[in-house]
């Protein structure tokens, strides 16, 4: 059957597709100029910020108020620095620091470096109140536990922002933060009244909204109560009822990626996301990062399809399109608003790092790196300490298969600096670092989500709040493993 040329139009109206490469390929400059919202850049699309401008330059020419989007969060998940890791450190860090106004600068600086380059959507901040320890996808990229704490953080980060033309987006609606499942690879379920939601998980949205947010993004997770059998994204309830009726929310509703099984195996496939994210009140679909030309014509195909059939009110996808083509207008020329000095994000690591002990206790150690896995959000970025090494050795060991005489061994008689994320959670480590400290000077670096655990014996305990460049800057400095040259 033939697609409504208009319709279909209307349709690409409302996705952000992606592609690889460091280039755009002709199709998405093509489907830009076919009306097209705009694309989502990962990190195989970046290589260095000349490259990068070109990349976005070359879409604009396509489209010039194309919406080009990336996750920049700052912290552990970065796309600008997923190379070296984030110059700055994410929420966990700002929430611990504190102080709003760093927060706001911070993320200034963030916008700023997008707008340099010509991004002028930032899928970020994420807003979620981090209220589960063992989270294994918000965790420090959540600014804390609290909720009014994450409310103030929240409203200074959009401010930063969008003081660039940046257009913020604060995720992920109505709250992932009490999660135990990766909705990038099933449908988490938050089993909790909505009366409890109202108190714990929407303050920061709330903030979001009051602080002129033109975006907000739905997560693909169950409220039972609020969303029955499916997730936020394709309920109605929520993203109508709550987000636009009860606080207020004029900005665009933007789903997170629809490859993600939380919403492609709930709706039967990634088209059919499509058309229940735009019948729930969804105005800019994020498709994913793996997507063709036949995969975004097929979804426009299908939302055409129900907006002829039934599924799909027609006036619900012309308010989308609007929704969308005010938040294109509103970002198409994204400014920096000045530049912010190199140390802004050490100096910001440094306030929210907690140090226990006296790290003189270690002096010339042997710096143990723990592997750990990461989240489909982060990605493979590099982190820890060892860029910020000066003359002192680093070794990287897999907890559960190594020992504790091993590293007794490698280190001889100096002390031993032990480098993790998580560390509370992992039996091996946590048996390792105990025997370790029982022997000879031990210090701990929990550069993850962190807990209450501190091993008996242990000389020296970090506290980073996050793994970024700038995290591991300030915990080598602390130590006294990094001199400046």
């Amino acid at each position: 059957m033939a697609i409504d040329p208009g319709l279909r139009r209307l349709a690409l109206h409302t996705l952000l597709a992606a592609f690889p490469g460091h280039t755009a390929p002709g199709w998405a400059g093509e489907l830009l100029a076919e009306g097209l919202a705009g694309h989502t850049l990962f990190g195989a699309n970046v290589g260095d910020a000349d490259q990068l401008a070109r990349l976005t330059a070359q879409l604009r020419s396509a489209r010039p108020d194309a919406l080009l989007a990336i996750d920049e969060e700052g912290g552990d998940v970065t796309r600008l620095g997923h190379r070296t890791g984030s110059p700055y450190p994410g929420n966990a860090a700002l929430g611990a620091a504190g102080d709003p106004e760093l927060t706001r600068a911070v993320y200034t600086a963030i916008g700023a470096d997008l707008a340099s380059v010509g991004i002028n959507l930032d899928l970020a901040p994420t807003v979620d109140v981090n209220t589960v320890a063992e989270n294994p996808i918000i965790g420090t990229r959540s600014f804390g536990a609290d909720p009014a704490l994450v409310a103030r953080h929240t409203a200074a980060a959009v401010a930063g922002l969008q003081a660039n033309g940046v257009a913020a987006c604060a995720k992920h609606f109505p709250g992932h933060g009490a999660t135990i499942s990766d909705s990038h690879l099933e449908l988490p379920t938050v089993d909790v009244p909505l009366a409890v939601l109202r108190e714990r998980d929407l303050p920061p949205f709330a903030a979001a909204v009051e602080a002129g947010a033109r975006a907000v993004m739905s997560a693909h997770i169950r409220v039972p109560e609020l969303t029955g059998n499916g997730p936020a994204t394709f309920s109605r309830a929520a993203l109508t009822g709550l987000l636009r009726d009860e606080l207020g929310f004029r900005g665009a509703i933007v789903t997170d990626a629809l490859e993600m099984r939380g919403a492609a195996a709930s709706a039967g496939g990634i088209p059919r996301a499509a058309v229940a994210a735009l019948a729930a009140g969804a105005d800019l679909l994020c498709v994913g990062a793996v997507v063709d030309r036949a995969l975004i014509e097929a979804i426009a195909a299908e939302i055409a399809a129900a907006a002829g059939d039934g599924r799909l009110e027609p006036a619900r996808l012309e308010d989308a399109v609007a929704r969308t083509a005010a938040l294109a207008a509103w970002s198409a020329t994204p400014r920096p608003a000045g530049t912010a000095g190199s140390d802004l994000g050490v100096a910001a690591a440094r306030r929210g790092m907690i140090v226990e002990g006296d790290p003189a206790e270690l002096r010339s150690p042997l710096v143990v790196q723990f592997t750990s896995g990461h989240s489909i959000a982060e990605g493979r970025v590099p982190w820890g300490l060892a860029p910020h090494l000066s003359g002192t050795e680093q070794i990287e060991v897999v907890a559960a298969e190594t020992t504790p005489e091993a590293l007794a061994a490698a280190a001889g008689d100096r002390p031993v600096v032990l480098v993790g994320r998580r560390l509370h959670s992992s039996p091996a480590a946590r048996t390792l670092i105990g025997k370790l400290a029982a022997e000879r000077p031990v210090g701990v670096v929990e550069m993850g989500w962190p807990s209450s655990w501190r091993p008996e014996g242990v000389r020296v305990f970090v506290v980073t709040h996050g793994a970024s460049l700038a995290n591991g800057r300030a915990a080598a400095e602390a130590l006294h493993l990094h001199h400046a040259e």
